[in-house]
């Protein structure tokens, strides 16, 4: 269906507020609590010698953080935005926008993230489009997206459960790998894929491997559920809100799926994100091997709250991840990712 621009507007602010919400919240399915680090007495390495810089192609970035998708083409979205792209050039966090689904049929509603990047030119910046809109539009349209923005690199995220549960949910996933193929050869850029929520298989996984997708995040359970906010929109009592609630658990943990990947080499970067809400989670999944970590929720809290909380919260992450690189007696993240660093407890 096509969304009115009043439609879509109250549509993705229904999200960030519902978003926010404890109750979307799956950090009890995270599996988390079977992942424990080895604490180092003597770490034989100076605090100040630790670094937590990582890269993005030939980019030096100061950390491996990336401020995941949340939000755009709403007229609240262009201010959070530019907070988070200010932020993020500043502390060295790579930027994904939120879904660029209205550009599908408002050309316009591109100048969002045209005027962001002119007034952050530095920042490493990820486009972003549904997977169920690959089916709706030509891969040029999405090359065109990617140019007028300056876009670094683009996310294609898939998001089944909550397209299924959505008022306005785009249902139509035919042919869509065959599609991805296709742009990865037509952007000149890196392409990556992500889930919203419920997390990558091994399966899937092996399914991607042949794509030439730069990297896939496979954002599990643990953070919000997509699935859980769409059943919140629906009146209470209505048979849509019942059945999103038979599947309010539906999905598989960020840790579950790390430790599988780790089982495989694959010819993408593997990112993760989902439920991070601190530094010393983040090092979790870096020791399980994750190249980047994505966080989301904690940063909509903060900008919302103005440019110093943004800040401060960012800061914290960055410390906290420090702390556990400087226990572990690691002075970087690659040292991190060493055997022996975390153990996983029975799975």
């Amino acid at each position: 269906m096509v969304e009115t621009p009043e439609q879509f507007e109250r549509r993705k602010l229904d999200h960030i507020r519902i978003a926010l919400e404890a109750h979307q919240q799956t950090a009890s399915l995270s599996d988390l609590e079977r992942l424990h680090f080895q604490h180092e007495a003597f770490p034989e390495i100076n605090y100040s010698g630790v670094s937590i810089q990582s890269s993005f192609l030939k980019h030096k970035i100061k950390t491996p953080f990336l401020i995941s998708s949340m939000t755009a083409g709403h007229a609240k979205s262009e201010n959070l935005n530019l907070n988070l792209a200010k932020a993020a050039s500043r502390r060295g966090w790579i930027m994904g926008v939120g879904s660029q689904r209205r550009e599908i049929n408002d050309v316009k509603a591109g100048s969002e993230w045209q005027r962001i990047r002119a007034q952050v030119p530095d920042l490493v910046l990820l486009g972003n489009l549904g997977a169920s809109q690959l089916s709706e539009i030509s891969v040029d349209k999405i090359v065109d997206m990617a140019e007028r923005m300056l876009a670094n690199g683009f996310i294609i995220h898939t998001n089944p459960l909550q397209e299924v549960l959505q008022k306005e949910g785009t249902t139509e996933f035919s042919g869509v790998l065959k599609k991805l193929e296709q742009l990865v050869k037509r952007l000149k850029i890196p392409v990556i894929v992500k889930e919203v929520g419920c997390g990558i298989s091994l399966k899937t996984l092996s399914k991607l491997d042949s794509t030439g997708v730069f990297a896939v995040d496979l954002a599990g359970l643990g953070g919000t559920h997509w699935g859980r906010v769409e059943g919140a929109r629906w009146p209470n009592d209505s048979l849509p809100a019942k059945i999103a609630k038979t599947f309010d658990n539906w999905g598989l943990s960020t840790t579950g799926c790390l430790l599988a990947a780790r089982e495989r080499v694959f010819s993408f970067e593997v990112w993760a994100s989902g439920g991070v809400r601190n530094g010393l989670i983040a090092a979790k999944f870096l020791a399980l091997g994750a190249l980047r970590i994505g966080v989301a929720q904690p940063l909509m809290q903060a900008v919302m709250a103005g440019p110093d909380s943004l800040d401060e919260v960012m800061e914290q992450f960055e410390t906290e991840l420090k702390i556990t690189l400087f226990c572990t007696g690691s002075k970087n993240i690659k040292e991190l990712s060493h055997p022996g660093k975390i153990s996983v407890g029975s799975f």
